[in-house]
Protein backbone atom coordinates (compact mmCIF):
# COMPACT_ATOMS: atom_id res chain seq x y z
CA UNK A 1 0.00 0.00 0.00
CA UNK A 2 1.17 3.52 -0.85
CA UNK A 3 0.63 6.22 1.77
CA UNK A 4 0.45 9.85 0.62
CA UNK A 5 0.03 12.97 2.72
CA UNK A 6 -0.29 16.69 2.16
CA UNK A 7 -1.21 19.72 4.24
CA UNK A 8 -4.53 19.82 2.40
CA UNK A 9 -6.12 18.38 -0.72
CA UNK A 10 -3.64 19.50 -3.39
CA UNK A 11 -1.76 16.22 -3.03
CA UNK A 12 -4.71 14.45 -4.62
CA UNK A 13 -3.11 15.38 -7.96
CA UNK A 14 -0.29 13.03 -6.89
CA UNK A 15 -2.86 10.33 -6.08
CA UNK A 16 -4.36 10.78 -9.54
CA UNK A 17 -0.99 10.34 -11.30
CA UNK A 18 0.00 7.31 -9.20
CA UNK A 19 -3.33 5.66 -10.01
CA UNK A 20 -2.51 6.10 -13.72
CA UNK A 21 0.82 4.33 -13.24
CA UNK A 22 -0.29 1.71 -10.69
CA UNK A 23 -4.05 1.25 -11.03
CA UNK A 24 -4.16 -1.91 -8.90
CA UNK A 25 -1.99 -0.73 -6.02
CA UNK A 26 -3.91 0.23 -2.85
CA UNK A 27 -3.53 3.91 -1.90
CA UNK A 28 -4.32 5.70 1.34
CA UNK A 29 -4.22 9.50 1.48
CA UNK A 30 -4.25 11.92 4.41
CA UNK A 31 -4.94 15.62 3.95
CA UNK A 32 -4.27 17.65 7.09
CA UNK A 33 -7.10 20.07 6.36
CA UNK A 34 -7.53 21.11 10.00
CA UNK A 35 -3.96 22.43 10.22
CA UNK A 36 -3.44 23.71 6.69
CA UNK A 37 -1.55 25.67 5.45
CA UNK A 38 1.84 24.34 6.55
CA UNK A 39 3.61 27.18 4.75
CA UNK A 40 2.89 29.71 7.52
CA UNK A 41 4.27 27.45 10.28
CA UNK A 42 7.77 26.84 11.63
CA UNK A 43 9.94 24.02 10.32
CA UNK A 44 9.73 22.39 13.77
CA UNK A 45 5.93 22.28 13.71
CA UNK A 46 5.80 21.11 10.08
CA UNK A 47 8.20 18.29 10.95
CA UNK A 48 6.05 17.33 13.95
CA UNK A 49 2.96 17.18 11.73
CA UNK A 50 4.81 15.18 9.08
CA UNK A 51 5.83 12.57 11.65
CA UNK A 52 2.26 12.30 12.94
CA UNK A 53 0.91 11.97 9.40
CA UNK A 54 3.42 9.24 8.59
CA UNK A 55 2.57 7.26 11.74
CA UNK A 56 -1.11 7.40 10.82
CA UNK A 57 -0.50 6.10 7.28
CA UNK A 58 1.82 3.33 8.50
CA UNK A 59 -0.84 2.16 10.97
CA UNK A 60 -3.23 1.79 8.05
CA UNK A 61 -0.77 -0.50 6.30
CA UNK A 62 1.25 1.83 4.07
CA UNK A 63 4.63 0.40 3.08
CA UNK A 64 6.03 3.50 1.37
CA UNK A 65 5.28 7.18 2.01
CA UNK A 66 4.93 9.98 -0.52
CA UNK A 67 5.23 13.50 0.89
CA UNK A 68 3.05 15.48 -1.52
CA UNK A 69 3.50 18.77 0.34
CA UNK A 70 6.24 21.09 -0.94
CA UNK A 71 6.69 22.68 2.50
CA UNK A 72 7.12 19.33 4.25
CA UNK A 73 9.33 18.11 1.39
CA UNK A 74 11.67 21.06 1.95
CA UNK A 75 11.78 20.94 5.76
CA UNK A 76 10.94 17.51 7.18
CA UNK A 77 12.57 14.86 4.99
CA UNK A 78 15.80 14.38 6.95
CA UNK A 79 13.91 13.92 10.22
CA UNK A 80 11.35 11.57 8.66
CA UNK A 81 14.11 9.32 7.33
CA UNK A 82 15.78 9.39 10.76
CA UNK A 83 12.59 8.50 12.67
CA UNK A 84 11.46 5.86 10.14
CA UNK A 85 14.73 4.39 8.79
CA UNK A 86 13.09 1.33 7.19
CA UNK A 87 10.42 3.24 5.28
CA UNK A 88 11.06 4.38 1.69
CA UNK A 89 10.12 8.06 1.34
CA UNK A 90 9.41 10.07 -1.80
CA UNK A 91 8.91 13.82 -2.11
CA UNK A 92 7.85 16.18 -4.87
CA UNK A 93 10.83 18.55 -5.09
CA UNK A 94 13.79 16.41 -6.12
CA UNK A 95 12.04 14.59 -9.01
CA UNK A 96 10.94 17.95 -10.41
CA UNK A 97 14.48 19.29 -10.25
CA UNK A 98 15.85 16.23 -12.05
CA UNK A 99 13.23 16.45 -14.80
CA UNK A 100 13.89 20.16 -15.33
CA UNK A 101 17.62 19.46 -15.68
CA UNK A 102 16.88 16.81 -18.28
CA UNK A 103 14.60 19.11 -20.28
CA UNK A 104 16.42 22.45 -20.29
CA UNK A 105 18.59 23.34 -23.27
CA UNK A 106 19.77 26.79 -22.19
CA UNK A 107 20.02 26.10 -18.43
CA UNK A 108 17.52 28.84 -17.64
CA UNK A 109 14.74 27.35 -15.55
CA UNK A 110 11.67 29.05 -14.13
CA UNK A 111 9.72 28.15 -11.00
CA UNK A 112 6.20 29.22 -10.12
CA UNK A 113 5.17 28.27 -6.61
CA UNK A 114 3.64 29.52 -3.40
CA UNK A 115 5.53 32.29 -1.67
CA UNK A 116 6.62 29.89 1.09
CA UNK A 117 8.16 27.41 -1.34
CA UNK A 118 10.01 30.19 -3.18
CA UNK A 119 11.31 31.69 0.08
CA UNK A 120 12.49 28.28 1.32
CA UNK A 121 15.01 28.30 -1.58
CA UNK A 122 14.88 24.49 -1.65
CA UNK A 123 15.02 24.45 -5.47
CA UNK A 124 17.88 26.98 -5.48
CA UNK A 125 19.94 24.70 -3.24
CA UNK A 126 19.20 21.55 -5.23
CA UNK A 127 20.06 23.13 -8.58
CA UNK A 128 23.25 24.65 -7.15
CA UNK A 129 24.34 21.18 -6.02
CA UNK A 130 23.29 19.41 -9.23
CA UNK A 131 24.54 21.94 -11.80
CA UNK A 132 26.01 25.31 -10.75
CA UNK A 133 25.60 26.60 -14.32
CA UNK A 134 21.80 26.50 -14.06
CA UNK A 135 20.09 29.83 -13.51
CA UNK A 136 16.83 29.47 -11.58
CA UNK A 137 14.28 32.26 -11.74
CA UNK A 138 11.53 31.95 -9.14
CA UNK A 139 8.12 33.62 -9.29
CA UNK A 140 5.74 33.53 -6.29
CA UNK A 141 2.16 32.96 -7.46
CA UNK A 142 0.05 33.42 -4.31
CA UNK A 143 -3.27 33.95 -6.09
CA UNK A 144 -3.33 30.66 -7.97
CA UNK A 145 -4.21 28.28 -5.11
CA UNK A 146 -7.36 30.18 -4.03
CA UNK A 147 -8.45 30.56 -7.65
CA UNK A 148 -8.03 26.83 -8.27
CA UNK A 149 -9.83 25.87 -5.06
CA UNK A 150 -12.68 28.16 -6.08
CA UNK A 151 -12.95 26.17 -9.30
CA UNK A 152 -11.96 29.10 -11.52
CA UNK A 153 -9.86 26.89 -13.78
CA UNK A 154 -10.73 28.51 -17.11
CA UNK A 155 -11.99 31.91 -16.03
CA UNK A 156 -10.59 35.00 -17.79
CA UNK A 157 -9.38 36.30 -14.42
CA UNK A 158 -7.26 33.18 -13.89
CA UNK A 159 -5.83 33.38 -17.39
CA UNK A 160 -4.84 37.02 -16.89
CA UNK A 161 -3.18 36.32 -13.55
CA UNK A 162 -1.25 33.34 -14.96
CA UNK A 163 -0.06 35.53 -17.84
CA UNK A 164 1.09 38.22 -15.38
CA UNK A 165 3.03 35.72 -13.26
CA UNK A 166 4.77 34.24 -16.31
CA UNK A 167 5.90 37.52 -17.88
CA UNK A 168 9.04 37.89 -15.67
CA UNK A 169 10.09 34.30 -16.40
CA UNK A 170 9.57 34.70 -20.15
CA UNK A 171 11.61 37.92 -20.09
CA UNK A 172 14.48 35.98 -18.50
CA UNK A 173 14.40 33.53 -21.40
CA UNK A 174 13.60 30.37 -19.44
CA UNK A 175 12.92 27.31 -21.58
CA UNK A 176 11.56 25.13 -18.75
CA UNK A 177 9.07 25.95 -15.99
CA UNK A 178 8.47 23.91 -12.83
CA UNK A 179 4.92 23.87 -11.48
CA UNK A 180 6.01 24.14 -7.85
CA UNK A 181 2.66 23.38 -6.22
CA UNK A 182 0.45 20.30 -6.41
CA UNK A 183 -2.56 22.52 -7.21
CA UNK A 184 -1.11 23.80 -10.47
CA UNK A 185 -1.64 20.70 -12.66
CA UNK A 186 -5.34 21.58 -12.69
CA UNK A 187 -4.53 24.68 -14.77
CA UNK A 188 -1.62 23.17 -16.69
CA UNK A 189 -3.27 23.85 -20.06
CA UNK A 190 -3.67 27.53 -19.21
CA UNK A 191 -0.08 27.76 -17.99
CA UNK A 192 1.21 26.05 -21.14
CA UNK A 193 -0.83 28.38 -23.35
CA UNK A 194 0.51 31.49 -21.60
CA UNK A 195 4.08 30.13 -21.40
CA UNK A 196 4.17 29.26 -25.10
CA UNK A 197 4.59 25.92 -26.84
CA UNK A 198 8.38 26.12 -26.89
CA UNK A 199 8.62 26.12 -23.10
CA UNK A 200 8.47 22.77 -21.33
CA UNK A 201 6.45 22.34 -18.13
CA UNK A 202 7.49 20.08 -15.25
CA UNK A 203 4.61 18.62 -13.24
CA UNK A 204 5.76 17.39 -9.78
CA UNK A 205 2.76 15.05 -9.53
CA UNK A 206 3.80 13.23 -12.70
CA UNK A 207 7.47 13.09 -11.76
CA UNK A 208 7.01 11.62 -8.28
CA UNK A 209 4.60 9.04 -9.75
CA UNK A 210 7.32 7.99 -12.21
CA UNK A 211 9.80 7.56 -9.34
CA UNK A 212 7.35 5.55 -7.23
CA UNK A 213 6.56 3.24 -10.15
CA UNK A 214 10.27 2.70 -10.91
CA UNK A 215 11.02 1.95 -7.25
CA UNK A 216 8.22 -0.61 -6.94
CA UNK A 217 9.35 -2.40 -10.10
CA UNK A 218 12.79 -2.81 -8.53
CA UNK A 219 11.43 -3.64 -5.07
CA UNK A 220 8.33 -5.82 -5.49
CA UNK A 221 8.41 -6.68 -1.79
CA UNK A 222 6.81 -3.27 -1.16
CA UNK A 223 4.12 -3.79 -3.78
CA UNK A 224 0.96 -5.76 -3.05
CA UNK A 225 -1.19 -5.74 -6.15
CA UNK A 226 -4.86 -6.50 -5.72
CA UNK A 227 -8.13 -5.77 -7.41
CA UNK A 228 -8.61 -2.23 -8.62
CA UNK A 229 -10.11 -0.16 -5.82
CA UNK A 230 -10.86 3.42 -4.89
CA UNK A 231 -8.17 5.18 -2.83
CA UNK A 232 -9.05 5.78 0.81
CA UNK A 233 -9.05 9.51 1.50
CA UNK A 234 -8.77 10.75 5.09
CA UNK A 235 -8.80 14.36 6.30
CA UNK A 236 -8.42 16.00 9.71
CA UNK A 237 -11.37 18.34 9.09
CA UNK A 238 -14.25 18.12 6.66
CA UNK A 239 -16.61 20.62 5.07
CA UNK A 240 -18.87 20.45 2.01
CA UNK A 241 -16.31 22.62 0.23
CA UNK A 242 -13.57 20.06 0.87
CA UNK A 243 -15.74 17.39 -0.78
CA UNK A 244 -16.11 19.63 -3.83
CA UNK A 245 -12.39 20.39 -4.01
CA UNK A 246 -11.48 16.70 -3.65
CA UNK A 247 -13.73 15.83 -6.60
CA UNK A 248 -12.08 18.64 -8.58
CA UNK A 249 -8.58 17.27 -7.97
CA UNK A 250 -9.37 13.60 -8.61
CA UNK A 251 -11.76 14.20 -11.47
CA UNK A 252 -14.50 12.05 -9.93
CA UNK A 253 -16.61 11.80 -6.81
CA UNK A 254 -14.84 10.50 -3.74
CA UNK A 255 -15.80 10.00 -0.11
CA UNK A 256 -13.76 11.81 2.55
CA UNK A 257 -13.37 10.30 6.01
CA UNK A 258 -12.55 12.52 8.98
CA UNK A 259 -9.96 11.39 11.54
CA UNK A 260 -8.39 13.01 14.60
CA UNK A 261 -4.64 12.52 14.96
CA UNK A 262 -4.47 14.16 18.40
Amino acid sequence: MIGIFDSGLGGLTVVKEIIKKLPNCPIVYFGDTARTPYGTKSAEIVTKYAIENTKFLLKLGAKIIVVACHTASSTAMDKLKEVFPDVPFFEVVTPSMRKALALTKNKKIGLIATRTTVESKIYDRLFAQADPEVKLYSQPAPLLVPLIEEGWLKRPETRRIVKKYLIPLKMKGVDTIILGCTHYPLIKKVIQEKAGKRRKLVDPSEEVAVEVEAFLKKHPEFYTEGEKQEPKIFVSDITPNFERIACLFLGRRIKLEKVNLE
